[in-house]
């Protein structure tokens, strides 16, 4: 099954939210065949698009990474 996933973070400024994007981004080139994951800054927002063609577990489990390395990004700023 085909699935799409949108996660979006606001930050207080855009410096903070590109370095948020910039820190994830290296997760976003790494992934499994069939999986792709995009981020990037929008002004003060950081907005990271999962597609995947796979189970609604797999589809999980990127979530809890991307959000995963989304604090510990957070706590390092």
């Amino acid at each position: 099954m085909r699935m799409r996933a949108k996660v979006s973070c606001t930050y207080g400024g855009e410096g903070i939210s590109k370095a948020i994007a910039v820190a994830l981004r290296p997760d976003s080139h790494q992934t499994p065949k069939g999986i792709r994951v995009a981020t990037d800054a929008r002004g003060t927002q950081v907005v990271s698009t999962i597609e995947l063609d796979s189970k609604i577990e797999t589809l999980l489990a990127t979530l809890d990474d991307l959000l995963a390395c989304t604090s510990t990004a957070e706590s390092i700023l």
